[in-house]
């Protein structure tokens, strides 16, 4: 979308990630599900970039290859000076000590038979971090910065509660002291007691260490607390992508309308209830996606137009970028087909 910077960390330049079907029988053709299809987005050194958007949107498959955790079929990821989609074998295997993956579900992303301490210390172990001794201080260190004790380190994952499992995982991320941390949806399993204290800790660590943070979620409540940009998918694509304070001011895609439209609120009461944007319909099956803008089978204010070309993702305001071709700028103010009043 826009030229990368002597502070962009994370680039990525029309990624997709294709996943061929088996054939359903002899004279079928093969099909191929177009998980992430031409996604380009950068991130600058400290700074947070959420991803949204409904399941099946294609952030966790982003996620995945962002960290090279599932095949690319084609597109460039560059960290830094490295291009993370080339590296193979050994070099890929170094490379990660500078990105980790904190995983959605801090149950299972645990070994049960394995200790606490020994969890956190693994990556220090396989990539060969140091001296024993400074493993040995590094996990103490790290359990200490996301707020566990020194003897939680000889426990097992079942006797931690889900909060606590999370700062683990946390800690595990934070061993090799990466630069990009990506977190999938990393407090959705948790209680909501327990979400505020986990990303507050995520923001102190960003602030103390210096981290990246490329955030997947669904909860535009969590976003809007974490984030500094905010780009919002639909069906393997960027649809828009603002500065948070920009984009939850202003959401200007029919598609963000009606997510914002949906978020709760305290003081909305059922009058925001009776306002909120309901959209029919399930999204098209990224196996064979229709011409023209995705969203329009489903958009309230869709034109014949919408679904006979894809429109481009354009430079609306300033940072401010939507793929809409029904948001203009008319008399040096933005023009909008749909908005919420409450928002």
């Amino acid at each position: 979308m826009t030229a990368a910077s002597t502070d962009t960390l994370l680039e990525v330049k029309d990624l997709h990630v294709h996943f061929p079907r088996a054939k359903k029988g002899w004279f079928q053709p093969a099909e191929v599900v177009r998980a992430v299809d031409g996604l380009s987005f950068s991130i600058q050194r400290g700074t947070t970039l959420a991803l949204v958007g409904e399941s099946g949107s294609g952030k966790t498959t982003t996620a995945l290859a962002v960290t090279r955790l599932t095949p690319l079929t084609s597109g460039q990821i560059q960290l830094g000076e490295l291009d993370l989609g080339q590296l193979e074998g050994e070099a890929l295997r170094e490379a990660r000590r500078r990105f980790q993956f904190i995983f959605q579900d801090p149950f299972s992303s645990l070994n049960p038979r394995e200790r606490a301490g020994a969890v956190v210390r693994a990556p220090l172990d396989l990539m060969n971090v140091g001296t024993p001794e400074q493993r040995t201080e590094r996990v103490a260190a790290l359990f200490k910065a996301v707020g566990l004790r020194p003897e939680h380190q000889n426990l097992f994952p079942h006797q931690f509660s889900g909060g606590q499992r999370q700062r683990i995982n946390i800690a595990r991320a934070l061993a090799t002291e990466p630069e990009l941390v990506v977190c999938d949806e990393p407090v959705s399993a948790l209680d909501i007691a327990i979400r505020a204290q986990i990303l507050n800790l995520l923001v102190r660590l960003q602030r103390e260490l210096g981290l990246t943070y490329l955030f997947i979620s669904h909860d535009m409540a969590v976003v809007e607390h974490i984030c500094d940009e905010i780009a919002v998918m639909y069906l393997g694509q960027i649809i828009e992508r603002a500065p948070r304070q920009a984009f939850f001011a202003h959401p200007l895609h029919p598609y963000s309308v009606a997510l914002m439209s949906a978020v709760p609120t305290v003081t909305g009461g059922r009058k925001r209830a009776a306002q909120r944007i309901k959209l029919s319909g399930d999204p098209p099956s990224p196996i064979n996606p229709p011409p023209g803008c995705r969203f329009s089978s489903r958009c309230p204010v869709a034109e014949p137009a919408c679904s006979q070309a894809a429109p481009p993702l354009r430079e609306i305001a300033p940072n401010h970028w939507v793929q809409c071709r029904r948001v203009d700028v008319v008399d040096g103010r933005i023009q909008t087909p749909l908005s919420f009043p409450s928002l």
